[in-house]
């Protein structure tokens, strides 16, 4: 049977909220961005004179890109070699860098809105075994999140669902659009599989909760081949007998995993669990993407032989065990790169702090990643994680519209991002931040703390 989908009654609830807050007038409604979505783009648009950045290594400096229909269609020295087309709306960006739009592959933006209130979190159904839950169709285009994030350059992002053994199956996004099919990259985009790790006793667990916990670890391994086995021999029936085979949705949602059509994103941490996954995977003929690895740097070999991609989950966190240096989590994603280790760095993971997805880049910079390969793990090595590196993540033409101007390199802290469009959609850089910011600013100038003009 398949489970009730909690988004229902989140939509339910929500949808009850808006009653009581307009029956109400003294019960306001929050996390809705009111910011006004620009429509596709209707005019060819040239970026001249910047120093443009195409995120694969080179770089024209003056150069032009123009693009139209939301894609870009010349890049060049010039508008001439550009082949900018007459009529086409130049914007002067002397002085400033075009780079492709960040791109964070795993985030739960636009599922949450109020980490407290239920009704708001479109992150996890009912059930362990959902693979039939797609993350854009819970995703609000109006959560105060998607304006913050995409004011400091990440235009693309991966939705995943969580909770559970199957949790369902990541969408791609980008951050612009009046609703989730206008933000659509990829509706499904692989699915997902919280692989069941070998438990770790602490102090305080007595003999007998370890060894439930080793036997539930047990139960839910052989659940998942289980799960694998039966959606294999369902789609073999079907694809023998379409109308003398029922449908089930849970193993159609399986189907293009399991023929190798999308990946399959794993979370595994551990050395162990990563192992076991990818020798799993590899055994059923799935490919596998590692998601979190803060273990990976310990089974090289393995990932490279069988051509995993690792998303790693941030470098802004904790090592994983006490024996480990602080400085673990900031120094994996060189030891991959000089592994020869596809990766991608990824935020936080969550909702609200994706917007510092550069710094947890710049981070690993600090501590031996090459800067052009850390820029490169947050755009086109993340759209390669995501299988979409040729629709995005870098500036070429035929790719989607998604790049931003900024006055400085994106993973320092001081730049900033004056300009972004999402498939040629101009983008408002405003949001709930920066609208709070100037009216403070405000309160200052009256008092006569802040000058003016500033």
């Amino acid at each position: 049977m398949i489970p009730r989908s909690r988004t229902l009654c989140a939509r339910i609830a929500t949808a009850w909220l808006a009653i009581a807050g307009l029956a109400l007038p003294g019960v306001p409604i929050r996390a809705q961005d009111l910011t006004i979505e620009a429509p596709p783009q209707s005019h060819p648009i040239a970026l001249v004179g910047g120093t443009i950045h195409t995120g694969d290594g080179a770089t024209l400096d003056p150069g032009v890109l123009w693009f139209a229909d939301g894609r870009i269609r010349g890049l060049g020295s010039d508008a001439r070699a550009a082949g900018v087309p007459p009529g086409a709306v130049h914007v002067d960006v002397s002085g400033r860098h075009v780079w492709p739009g960040l791109v964070d592959a795993v985030t739960q933006v636009g599922l949450i809105e109020i980490e407290s209130i239920s009704a708001t979190r479109d992150v996890d159904e009912i059930g362990d075994v959902t693979p039939e839950a797609i993350a854009a169709l819970a995703i609000n285009p109006d959560a105060t999140t998607i304006p913050v994030t995409r004011s400091n350059g990440v235009l693309t992002v991966g939705a995943f669902p969580s909770g559970g053994l199957l949790p369902g199956r990541a969408s791609v996004v980008e951050l612009a659009g009046w609703t989730w099919e206008e933000m659509a990259v990829r509706v499904d985009a692989g699915l997902i599989v919280d692989w069941p790790g070998r438990p770790v006793r602490r102090p305080w667990q007595s003999e007998d909760d370890a060894r439930r916990a080793a036997e539930r670890t047990s139960e839910q391994l052989a659940e998942l081949d289980r799960l694998f086995d039966d959606a294999a021999a369902w789609l073999a029936a079907r694809d023998a007998d379409a109308q003398g085979v029922g449908l089930d949705l849970g193993f159609a949602a399986m189907g293009p995993a399991l023929r190798g059509e999308r990946p399959v994103f794993v979370r595994a941490d551990d050395v162990g669990s990563i192992r076991a996954a990818i020798g799993w995977a590899v055994a059923r003929g799935l490919r596998p993407v590692i998601v979190g690895g803060a273990d990976a740097d310990q089974c090289l070999d393995l990932l490279r032989e069988h051509d995993v991609a690792v998303v790693i989950a941030g470098t802004h966190r904790l090592p994983r065990r006490r024996d480990h240096a602080p400085a673990t989590p900031f120094r994996l994603p060189a030891l991959l790169h000089a592994a020869g280790v596809r990766f991608c760095i990824a935020g936080e993971g969550g909702f609200e702090n994706e917007r510092n997805l550069p710094y947890e880049a710049a981070t690993a910079v600090a501590y031996g990643l090459p800067l052009d390969a850390a820029l490169r793990a947050v755009t086109l090595g993340a759209a390669e994680c995501l299988e979409l590196g040729a629709d995005t993540g870098s500036l070429a033409v035929g790719k989607r519209a998604t790049l931003m101007v900024t006055d400085g390199h994106p993973l320092e802290v001081r730049s900033r991002v004056l300009q972004a469009w999402c498939s040629g959609r101009a983008l408002d850089l405003s949001n709930k931040q920066t609208r709070l910011a100037d009216k403070y600013r405000e309160r200052y100038r009256q008092l006569g703390l802040w000058p003016r003009g500033r």
